[in-house]
């Protein structure tokens, strides 16, 4: 069965680094546009932080460009997710996702504009002192 594996989360005081990874299974990191989405407690699931098109370009949202990266290996077939200069207010769950599409006029949360073809789990991150 195809899915995603999110792994890397933890406990990381304010200004540290965690790198996530993104390990699909019964897919290639070539086959989809991998796209990370975090959600915090008691807040929607925000839109894509950081993305791999199926080719290798990556791209952040501004929200998070110069502290966030992508990256793929195609070897491992892993996408990783390297979060530096951490705050509290970036401790959520944090998901990867194969997208087939996306729509920026849909209307609803930023999340429910990207067509999704897998979801994985989710990992922990809290960013506390």
């Amino acid at each position: 069965e195809a899915q995603l594996v999110e792994s890397g989360g933890g406990l990381v005081q304010p200004w540290g680094s965690l790198r996530l990874s993104c390990a699909p299974s019964g897919f290639t990191v070539n086959d989809y546009d991998i796209g990370w989405f975090r959600q915090a407690p008691g807040k929607e699931r925000e839109g894509v932080l950081c993305f791999r098109s199926r080719n290798g370009i990556t791209n952040c949202a501004d929200s998070v460009k110069g502290r966030f990266s992508i990256s793929g290996d195609s070897v491992k077939n892993t996408v990783y997710l390297q979060m530096n200069s951490l705050k509290p207010e970036d401790s959520a769950v944090y998901y990867c996702a194969a997208i087939t599409g996306f729509d920026l006029r849909r209307t609803g949360p930023p999340a429910s504009r990207y067509d999704i073809a897998y979801w994985g789990k989710g990992t922990l991150v809290t960013v506390s002192s």
